[in-house]
């Protein structure tokens, strides 16, 4: 399984961002999937989990009424939209998909068994 993360950068507090996590190597639209972020010095957090079929999202509650968690199954993808971002946002956010399909939770990382390489978010003041 391969999961390449992408849309990171550089942007001003109150700024949008939107990452992309696009999966092969598995029948992506049987899986939950999730976003984490690890900011320097600090511990991998939970930030989003989508079920299969996108029905049903979790959100950690640092990010929550603030960034979205969306999936398109026919281009194998999810989104995390990111707005109104402080600088507290900034770290380095993963894309995992879990390892199970019909059960476990969606906040804990021991629950996701592929990760993708991360991409940085810094939010400037």
């Amino acid at each position: 399984v391969q999961l390449q993360a992408s849309g990171g950068g550089l942007v001003q507090v109150g700024g949008s961002l939107r990452l992309s996590c696009a999966v092969s190597g598995r029948t992506f639209s049987n899986y939950g999937m999730g976003w984490f972020r690890q900011a320097p010095g600090k511990e991998r957090e939970f930030v989003g989990g989508i079920t299969a079929s996108g029905g049903n999202r979790y959100y950690g509650d640092s990010v929550k009424g603030r960034f979205t968690i969306s999936r398109d199954n026919g281009k194998n993808t999810v989104y995390l939209q990111m707005n109104s971002l402080i600088p507290e946002d900034t770290a380095v956010y993963y894309c995992a998909v879990k390892a199970r399909k019909y059960s476990g939770s969606y906040y804990l990382e021991s629950e996701y068994n592929d990760w993708g390489q991360g991409t940085l978010v810094t939010v400037s003041s």
